[in-house]
Order: C-alpha cells, then structure tokens, then sequence
C-alpha cells in the first residue's frame, strides 16, 4: 500500500531557517577553528623561533638574545621570517581546515642596542634581580655606597698632595743651600760639615766630600718616583698583556642597526639600585687584571674606567688612580698618627742641622710626608696586585713601612707588605671606582667589551650586538578555506 506525505508551507518556511541557521553555525565554528588553529600556529611559531635564542650569550652572559643573521653577518629579518614561517605552516595543515599563509612579516622589532642600549640594560638588570633577589640588592648597594665617599675623598685629598709643590719647594731649599756653602767654603776656604746628598750614596750639592750625619731618603723616592709605575707594583712572574684592540672592532665605533617601534616600549629603570645590579653584572661577567678574559681585552673593567685601546694603558690609568688614593689615605693617617708625626719631625730637624739650613725643616717635613705616604702606597698597590687585600683606611698597628727603611724600599718590596684580612681588594676598588662612571660610559664600554670578546670565539667571527633581537612583533595574512582571509598579529619578548 503506498504512503504518501505532505507538509504545509509553514513546515517548509520553518525548516529553510533551521537549515540556515544549521549551516551558519557550521560555518561559524568552522571558522572559529580556523581561526584558533591560526594563533596555535602562530604562537608556536613564535615559541619556536625564539627558543633558538644564541646558546654562547646565555651560557656565557646570561642574556637571552636571538641571533638575527641567522648564521650571517648582517641583520637578515628575511630569513628569521622564513625561519618563523617553516615552524607555523605544520600547524596550519593539521585537521580538516584548508589555510594557506598570504603574507606576513615584522611589525615590529627590538635590538640589544636600542633605546641606547636600555634593551641590554634592562635584561642584565633583571638577571641580577632574579639572582641576588631584593635583599641581596640592598646589601650589595649599602656595602659600597659607605666606601665610595671615602673612597672619593682620598682620591682628592692625593691629587691635592700631588698637584702641590712639596718636592719642588724642598728641592728649592737644599738647593739653595748648597749654593750657600759653597759660596762661604769658597770665601773661608774652610770644610764645612754637611752634604746635600741622600745620605745612602756619598752625593753632594757640592765637591761630595762633605757627608751628612743623617740618612735623608727624600732623594731616593724621588728617583723611585720617576721610574714606571706598573714596573713598581705588578708582579714580575705574572707580567702585563699586551692586547690592543682598534676602533673599527668596537661596537661604539660604528653606526648600529636599528629596531622598528613596537607597541610597548621597554620599561627604563633608572633607580640607584638598578645601577649598582647593572654594575655587579658587569664585575661578574669581565675580565680585570687578577681574573683576567680569556679573549678580546683582557682587563676589561680597567677598560670601563679608562677607555684605552690596550690593557697596558687601561692598566696603568687605573693603578695611578690606586696610587692616589692610597696616597691621600696614607698622608691621613700619618698626620693623624702623633707617634709618626714626631718621628718625621725629629728627622726634618736632623736633616735640615745636617745641612746647616734650619729653616728648611718645614719644607723638609712636607716632603719626608708625601715620600713616606707615596712609598707606603706602592706596598699597598704592590699587596692588591698580587691578590691580597689592604685596609681602607690605616692605623698604626696596620702600616707596614717604618721611616729608617724609607731609603730601603725597593729591596722590601716584597717583604715588608702584608695582606690584612677584611680589607679591600684590587676588586673592591674597581667597584667602587666604576660608581663614579655614568650609566652611559658602563653600559657603551660593557656592550664593547662582551662583543669583542664573543668575535675571538671560532664561529663567532662575525657577532654584532646591534643584530641580536630582543622582541618582535609579527604580522601574518592567512586565508581559511578560500573563502575568509585572517589576519592575526602576536608578539614575543625575552624580558
């Protein structure tokens, strides 16, 4: 028996919507798919090409940077593009959905040097945060912050010392002296007693045959004075390197790459604490003269004080700094200490009666002072380049050369210093003389040494900061089923 059906209009009406909106859904969750499987890609993409981040720079530096030569020498977004682009296009062909990438390319981007380097700045400052954590900030900035004012008032109170004329005005008087009895032995003919000499080689002002009583040290400081400085303070059996470095290799020396804008700006922190965080990253990551860099420069903190092409400059700059330092510290204390003080006197006295010139004994005292604290800081300097460390500021049970071994100093070199524990080393010092140094000076001199010293590593020839990408922002056109074109933009950064 056959059946037959009907429906009215209003069913058929009914069913036309429902069937339409049936198909939209579909269409809607397709597209939401699409959609979702488009930003999978994508940030898989992005994850996976920032996960090729330079391995170097991180195990050496601890700074997350990836290379954009992609292997080359010159900033290449083309190929880190296509690098992005190879990770995104599996994702795109999973499932059902048919997505085909239009376009796409850098919206935007950020480089270790931009902003003046801020990049840089701000993810060697936030390492340092993550590592020493908030309390061992304010440790690290309350133990040099007490340093660094005494350590700047030493250092002015030394360069006064030397900038004055104590030993010319000394040599004036004797001098004059010698002049004096050589006019009156001429007029008497008659031997007078005195000499003009350093008491410890038979010299004289005049005939040398007059020898003084006393043993006057002032003229053999002055001879140690002239000679070279480093010669006097750096152990022999560890020697000085000889690395130069010329203005073409450094990363200051060249017009540098730059980053296109992105969205959100790196924040700047330019708190003191940020500086002292940023400053103890660069003493735990240069090389100095006692722990020396193994490529490049190899006292690269004496480069960020003195900016010199050679370590044998930069070396020398910072060691006159050292030397008058110590050199006010020590004058302080000996006019501090009444024991010395009448120690100096006496032998002003003696030296001046010696030569038959009384009212040269100020001069003469000034003089014995400045010898006295000048040779005393070629023991510390000569103590802090061999590792050990010296008392910030002195006391008599800590000062190290008596005044009757004054004239022996060159053959005590060794044996008259003393390491004092809880002192400060050769590497406090560089720490608190780097505080003086502006952020600009400590962050351009850092970036030129880390990049010169990667360049001396095999395969690393061609490594430039200015090419290393931070963040970026990328844009990319991807059609879904021939129907709907997406366009979806995401970024990614290291801090």
């Amino acid at each position: 028996m056959e059946k037959k059906g009907s429906i009215t209009v209003f069913l058929a009406l009914i069913l036309s919507l429902l069937l339409s909106l049936v198909a939209t859904s579909i269409q809607s969750v397709q597209a939401a798919a699409a959609r979702t499987q488009i930003l999978n890609s994508m940030d898989i993409g992005l994850y996976s090409l920032f996960g090729q981040y330079d391995r170097f720079l991180l195990k050496n530096y601890d700074l997350f940077f990836l290379d954009g030569t992609q292997g080359g020498t010159d900033l290449n977004l083309a190929a880190v593009y296509d690098n992005f682009e190879s990770y995104m296009k599996p994702i795109l062909k999973q499932n059902s959905q048919k997505l085909k990438i239009r376009q796409g390319g850098f919206s935007g981007y950020r480089l270790a040097t931009d902003e003046d380097g801020e990049v840089f700045y701000q993810q060697a400052v936030t390492y340092m945060k993550d590592t020493l954590g908030s309390q061992g900030v304010q440790t690290l900035v309350k133990r040099y912050k007490k340093k660094e004012q005494k350590v700047k008032q030493a250092e002015k109170d030394g360069k006064q010392a030397e900038a004055g004329n104590t030993l010319e005005n000394y040599d004036s008087e004797m001098n004059s002296a010698a002049q004096k009895s050589q006019e009156a032995k001429e007029a008497s003919k008659k031997e007078e007693s005195g000499d003009f000499g350093d008491g410890t080689s038979g010299e004289s002002f005049s005939d040398g045959e007059v020898k003084p009583q006393v043993v006057n040290p002032v003229p053999v400081i002055q001879r140690i004075r002239r000679m070279g400085l480093l010669d006097l303070v750096v152990p022999a059996s560890k020697g000085i390197s000889d690395q130069k470095i010329s203005h073409g290799d450094l990363l200051s020396g060249r017009t540098l790459q730059q980053g296109m804008a992105m969205p959100q700006k790196t924040g700047k922190d330019n708190s003191g604490s940020a500086k002292v965080l940023f400053q103890q990253y660069l003493m735990e990551h240069l090389g100095n003269y006692i722990s020396p860099s193994e490529a490049g420069l190899h006292y690269q903190l004496e480069y960020l004080l003195a900016g010199k092409k050679s370590d044998q400059e930069n070396l020398k700059a910072v060691a006159k700094r050292l030397l008058l330092i110590r050199e006010g510290i020590n004058a302080s204390c000996l006019m501090a200490d009444a024991g010395k003080r009448a120690q100096i006197q006496a032998l002003a006295l003696a030296i001046a009666s010696g030569f038959l010139i009384p009212p040269a004994a100020v001069a003469i005292e000034a003089a014995l002072i400045l010898c006295w604290s000048f040779a005393e800081s070629i023991l510390d300097l000569r103590e802090l380049f061999h590792g050990g460390r010296v008392p910030l500021t002195k006391t008599a049970a800590t000062w190290q050369l008596s005044l009757e071994n004054l004239p022996n100093l060159l053959e005590g070199l060794d044996s008259q210093r003393r390491d004092a524990k809880g002192g400060m080393s050769y590497e406090d010092y560089l720490q608190v003389l780097l505080l003086s140094k502006s952020k600009v000076v400590k962050l351009t001199r850092g970036m030129d040494m880390i990049e010169v010293e990667i360049r001396s590593t095999k395969g690393k020839e061609g490594f430039r900061l200015d090419c290393c990408i931070e963040a970026a922002e990328i844009s990319v056109d991807v059609e879904a089923n021939r129907k709907q074109t997406f366009s979806v933009t995401r970024q990614y950064s290291y801090i």
